[in-house]
């Protein structure tokens, strides 16, 4: 069983979500299948089908959810600090080709979300940033080529 990092704040989302699929979404997919089955002819209800349907989806997702909560390996970043870019990190990164400035804090890859500028630490531009500190400068391979930025700043917040 592989651990894998994740913030604080990303196993709290873990948790509610669980929380959420076991108090709020099965009981009222437990209601839907049994409001469907007194419907009457199973093989032709659809609304028994698609709730049954959703009520595997979740528990798949509850059976996810258990699974990636017990390999979580809690990072308090609260607890971090330095100079070094390390998981947790907020980066703030100058593109060299268009000048442009963005933040990127590393994450867990459960919990990356690019437009909230949160990348997994598994990510290529994540993996390049590690054990990098300001003023240094890093290539990253994409799709279109080769992208380089400069790290303006490492915050631990």
């Amino acid at each position: 069983m592989d651990k894998f990092p994740i913030t604080v704040t990303g196993y709290a989302k873990l948790v509610d979500e669980l929380r959420h699929l076991k108090n709020v979404e099965r009981p009222a997919i437990i209601q839907a299948i049994s409001e469907a089955r007194e419907l009457g002819d199973l093989s032709e209800n659809a609304e028994y089908h698609a709730a049954r349907e959703r009520q595997s989806f979740i528990e798949g997702r509850v059976i996810e959810l258990e699974d990636k909560m017990a390999r979580a390996d809690i990072i308090d970043i609260t607890k971090l600090s330095g100079k070094t870019i390390k998981f947790g990190a907020k980066v703030t990164l100058i593109d060299e080709d268009t000048e442009e400035t963005t933040t990127y804090q590393i994450v867990g890859e459960y919990e990356a979300d690019l437009k909230q500028g949160l990348i997994s630490i598994i990510s290529p531009l994540a993996r390049a940033l590690i054990g990098k500190t300001e003023g240094d400068y890093i290539e990253v391979i994409i799709p279109k080529g080769t992208k380089a930025y400069e790290v303006v700043s490492v915050v631990y917040a």
